[in-house]
């Protein structure tokens, strides 16, 4: 497995993105879905493995802190890509100076207690309800095994 991680410029509600948020998973991040060449708000980045469609990673920079949220393909999950996008959002929050990074789950994440367990896994500490952060750490390594979801609702 090689996975690519892209930035998006001028990001847009596209076909890839259509095909891994449906209903449940737009609700597990707390996002609506976009008419088609939509613009998205924040940052986001694709994860390929070679040419095939691995994940999202998505960041909002917030009075110093990050709010992530991410998306793992279903073909692709328990390979370590919701490992390398954390990772990556991680850098991507160290390089702007930041210092936290968080998750906030949603009540309506339809394996929210599966997530917050994961987030947990990787340093992840409940700061108030529903929000999950840690302190931005750079050049760590994350080795645990990747999960479907990640990210502000997860």
């Amino acid at each position: 497995m090689t996975l690519t991680w892209t930035k998006e410029n001028s990001p847009r509600w596209d076909a890839g993105k259509q095909r891994l948020f449906g209903a449940a998973e737009l609700a597990a991040v707390g996002l609506a879905a976009l008419p088609p060449g939509e613009p998205v708000a924040n940052e986001w980045w694709r994860v390929t493995d070679g040419e095939e469609l691995a994940g999202y990673g998505w960041l909002d920079s917030e009075w110093g802190d990050a709010r992530i949220t991410f998306i793992v393909a279903p073909g692709q999950r328990g390979r370590g890509v919701g490992d390398f996008i954390l990772e990556h959002l991680e850098d991507e929050a160290a390089t702007r100076g930041l210092n936290y990074i968080y998750n906030v789950i949603p009540d309506a994440h339809p394996d929210g207690a599966w997530i917050r367990n994961w987030l947990s896994t990787h340093g992840f500490h409940e700061a108030s309800r529903g929000q999950l952060r840690r302190q931005v750490v750079t050049g760590q390594q994350v080795t645990t095994p990747a999960g479907p979801l990640g990210g502000p609702g997860n």
